[in-house]
């Protein structure tokens, strides 16, 4: 393969698809989603990408609000951190904190729409070109291993992928992680701290981390509103 035709298959693969138009295969990418959040072994495999998700969401917010992202980390137990340099109090600080449990939940509602539009190739190019710039940000051995998993298996479906494996995939992964949002969201709830998130936003403002806890679910509500009305009035 010359480079012409390397450069035709990626133009080829960054341009909208086609969508299958029949309802089943929206109900199997639902089934596929809501399997990867309850069965245990398949939760602890995937739940690394809705923590990379959460920690590239404060890096993002952080970065439009003037702050310096140096790094993140997903630890073996699947919590993780970000950084960002910049005042220690203030809009930014506070936002950037604020932004990560809200993360997974807006971008899955973004794939949901965008994996029912026929954009599935586009949105995974784009994601692989996010985690592989973000691997110069890792700061851990096993934060590498789970970007470099995500990267590859996002790229292998891309590439290789047909566009309707490519459409239900996307779209169960969107499910996956607005799911996985409400998830991540029920075990701050329970067992939240001060070091948590809602915790430190809590000491940086004069609003208590129950306030917080509800905006984020809030949040999460909404796009879980916006996925599920559009999937209502396709399954109709």
């Amino acid at each position: 393969m010359d480079i012409g035709e390397i450069l035709d298959a990626i133009g080829g693969r960054l341009a909208p698809g086609p969508v299958p138009d029949d309802g089943p295969w929206i109900l199997l990418a639902l089934a596929v989603a809501a399997l990867a959040v309850v069965v245990p072994p398949l939760w602890r495999l995937l739940r690394p990408g809705v923590t990379i998700v959460h920690e590239l969401g404060h890096a993002a917010v952080g970065i439009l609000m003037g702050r310096r992202f140096t790094g993140f980390v997903v630890s073996a137990d699947m919590s993780g951190h970000a950084v960002t340099v910049g005042p220690r109090r203030g809009i930014g600080r506070i936002l950037s904190t604020w932004a990560g449990y809200p993360a997974p939940a807006v971008l899955g509602a973004l794939l949901v729409q965008i994996a029912l539009h026929g954009w599935a190739r586009t949105a995974l190019f784009a994601a692989l070109v996010v985690l592989v710039v973000s691997l110069v940000f890792t700061r851990s051995g096993h934060t590498v291993l789970a970007v470099l998993a995500s990267a590859a298996g996002i790229g292998a479906l891309w590439w290789w992928g047909s566009p309707a494996l490519t459409a239900l995939l996307t779209l169960a992964a969107g499910v996956f992680l607005l799911l996985g949002a409400w998830r991540h969201l029920g075990s701050v709830l329970r067992r939240g701290g001060r070091q948590d998130d809602p915790g430190q936003l809590a000491q940086l403002t004069p609003l208590p981390a129950a306030l917080w806890n509800l905006s984020f679910t809030l949040v999460i509500a909404l796009g879980s509103w916006w996925a599920g009305a559009t999937l209502v009035d396709l399954l109709r």
